[in-house]
């Protein structure tokens, strides 16, 4: 037996020194990685691990973010949905392509000349031989035509809807809170879980790309009355708010601030509901955190747990009454800061990034995560050396709202920018809520110029397809 191992040895140790030589040795394949990507509409900073609010409740997000990596300085390229979504899906700026506004899905590819053949995120990996998958909302609705071989769409609405709204009812916004419907089962997220859910348990044939898009907490704050019950309104916390917290900003910034349809701080504080509304937007991530939750516990238990890559992001932050107001549309860190995690096979467990990253970043990152080709047109940076540990001092995060009306933050400042020359400057590490603009000292003129260097080279129009502008706020503020 002895002289058989020792020969056997022999022949295993010539074959491998033949391929050696040969340059040839013998490789394992292994098979691409799936993409489970989850996104969330008007989630902001409110969850766990990013410690932002002491009553945030979302287990299973927290449970994502310890088995990957958590991106902590992530930053959209537009304060609202549908620019958002179209800069991360289509890998360009809004000042490239002129989406500052709100788009039919329809209406993306006209909107610019330069998104006319776009490849959009699925449809890249579809070329490279992925089945595409999505449900829910991935773009403004669901997606353009074509974008998934497999769609299971996306209910109208953000519904369900009581009879009467609860609390609120102003035109030009769906926002109202209050406990409602009686089951989780009733709700849209629910039913996308459940659809998403059947599709992870399945073997498929071929790698996939599966989107899954949930709205909550998008307005109207409504939920079932247990994920209200996790929230208690006695120990609810406020955020800070200052009245006079517009006293030192351009007038551009407060006409671009201002939300005519949506409550205000002072109104929420006379009227006994910011409590209330926190409360409920709360309870909402609660409800969508265990629907992701559903999500990934169907990856664990099914097929494909070993080799998926997922990913999870929020389209842009929200203000729940820190800058006087209640909604987004605006370039400060409630409405430009949100949620990122990557969990991906192999990669070590519980890893935090604090440099300052882009939505954008998403598409080129899943790339060179599959060892797929790189997209020439992608404007974004790969996230993949910051997960290997790698460090990069100027990386810059920028948010666009409207033609030339920039925002940038780096590690320790925020600087915006407006179409009329206006300018805001933030020290984060001294003024992490941004109350105190610095733009008009002097000091600071080096910063600003730093800042300056990154302004986008191309800005386009607003382009006609794009729609709920900044000049409508301005109109009706007038």
């Amino acid at each position: 037996m002895l002289r058989i191992n020792k020969i056997y040895f022999k022949s295993f140790f010539l074959y491998f020194l033949g391929f050696s030589l040969l340059g040839c040795e013998p490789k394992t394949t292994n098979p691409p990685p799936n993409v489970l990507m989850i996104s969330i509409d008007d989630l902001n900073d409110w969850v766990g691990v990013l410690s932002e609010h002491p009553n945030a409740i979302t287990p299973n997000i927290d449970r994502l973010a310890r088995e990957g990596v958590l991106f902590r300085n992530v930053h959209c390229q537009a304060p609202i949905c549908g620019p958002s979504r179209a800069s991360l899906m289509s890998g360009l700026r809004p000042s490239t392509t002129g989406i500052y506004g709100q788009i039919s899905d329809k209406d993306i590819r006209s909107a610019h000349p330069i998104l006319t053949n776009i490849d959009f995120l699925p449809n890249y990996f579809n070329k490279q031989g992925y089945k595409t998958l999505g449900v829910g909302k991935i773009f403004h609705k669901h997606a353009p035509e074509g974008t998934f071989e497999v769609s299971g769409g996306r209910e109208k609405g953000f519904g369900p809807s009581p009879p009467k709204n609860l609390n609120w009812d102003k035109k030009g916004t769906a926002t109202d809170w209050g406990v409602y419907p009686s089951a989780d089962s009733l709700m849209i997220d629910y039913k996308v879980a459940q659809w998403a859910k059947n599709e992870l348990l399945l073997s498929h044939e071929k790698p996939f790309f599966l989107a899954v898009g949930f709205i909550r907490p998008h307005v109207p704050w409504h939920a079932p009355q247990k994920w209200f019950d996790l929230h208690p309104l006695k120990d609810i916390k406020l955020p800070s708010y200052e009245a006079n917290d517009f006293d030192d900003l351009p007038e551009i910034a407060k006409q671009i601030a201002f939300k005519g349809m949506m409550p205000t701080t002072d109104w929420a504080i006379e009227n006994n509901q910011w409590k209330k509304i926190i409360q409920a937007y709360l309870a909402c991530i609660s409800f969508v955190d265990h629907q992701v939750g559903e999500v990934l516990k169907a990856l664990d238990d099914g097929p494909n747990n070993k080799n998926t890559i997922v990913v999870l992001w929020s389209d842009h932050g929200y203000e729940i009454g820190e800058k006087g107001s209640f909604g987004k549309h605006t370039v400060w860190s409630e409405s430009t800061r949100v949620p990122m995690i990557f969990k991906i096979p192999g990669q070590p467990a519980n890893q935090i990034v604090n440099t300052a990253v882009e939505l954008l970043d998403v598409y080129p990152s899943l790339l060179e995560l599959c060892n797929l080709p790189k997209n020439p047109l992608n404007e974004g940076k790969s996230l993949v050396p910051l997960i290997k540990g790698e460090t990069e001092i100027n990386r810059v995060a920028i948010t666009t709202y409207g033609a030339n009306n920039h925002s940038f933050v780096n590690e320790t400042h925020r600087y915006i920018i407006y179409e009329d020359g206006s300018e805001e400057l933030y020290d984060l590490r001294l003024d992490p809520e941004e109350r105190n603009n610095l733009a008009l000292d002097e000091n600071t003129e080096d910063i600003k110029l730093s800042f300056k260097s990154k302004i986008p080279k191309i800005n386009a129009s607003w382009s006609p397809k794009s729609f709920l502008t900044i000049n409508e706020y301005f109109k009706a503020k007038n």
